[in-house]
C-alpha cells in the first residue's frame, strides 16, 4: 500500500539526503576553517581506516558505498597527501591493502571533534525521540531496498 503522506518531490528530496548534503557541506566548511585540506569523501575513507586499518580497496568500496574507480581516485589522492599507503596483500598480490600513515593518525582526533561539532550544530532543537524515529524510518527504507 503506497504511503502518500508526502508529495513525491518532497519525499524524494528527504530520502536522497537533503539533510545529509547540508551536514556534509557544513563539515567541509568546518574542515576548511580548521586549515584541513581533506574532502568529506577522503575523510570517510580515513574514518573507516581509523576503525580498522589495513582494509582492502574492495572493503573500502563496500563500507563507503562507493564504486571501485571512486575509491581508487580517493586513495590515489590520499597517497599524494601522504595520508595512506597501499601494500600488496601477502595472501593475494592482486589485492591492495590500505594503511594509514602517522600523518593520518594525527588527524583523527581533530576531525572527529569537528564532525561531532558539526552534528551538534545540525541537531540544535532536535529531540532524542525525533532522532530515534528518523533512524528507524531510514533503516526501514534501506532494508526495503537492499
Amino acid at each position: 500500500m503506497p504511503n502518500n503522506q508526502f508529495k513525491r518531490g518532497e519525499l524524494y528530496s528527504v530520502i536522497n539526503g537533503m539533510a545529509s548534503i547540508a551536514v556534509a557541506r557544513r563539515l567541509q566548511k568546518n574542515f576548511r576553517q580548521a586549515g584541513l585540506e581533506i574532502t568529506i569523501e577522503q575523510w570517510s575513507v580515513l574514518y573507516h581506516l581509523w576503525k580498522e586499518d589495513g582494509l582492502s580497496q574492495q572493503e573500502l568500496c563496500n563500507r563507503t558505498f562507493r564504486d571501485k574507480p571512486s575509491i581508487t581516485r580517493l586513495i590515489d589522492n590520499l597517497e599524494k597527501q601522504k595520508l595512506v599507503k597501499r601494500v600488496s596483500s601477502k595472501e593475494d598480490r592482486r589485492m591492495n591493502l590500505v594503511y594509514l600513515t602517522d600523518s593520518a593518525r594525527e588527524l583523527q582526533d581533530i576531525t572527529i571533534g569537528l564532525a561531532n561539532q558539526t552534528m551538534d550544530e545540525a541537531l540544535v532543537d532536535v529531540g532524542k525521540d525525533d532522532i530515534e524515529v528518523v533512524k528507524l524510518v531510514l533503516q526501514k527504507v534501506y532494508d526495503n531496498l537492499k
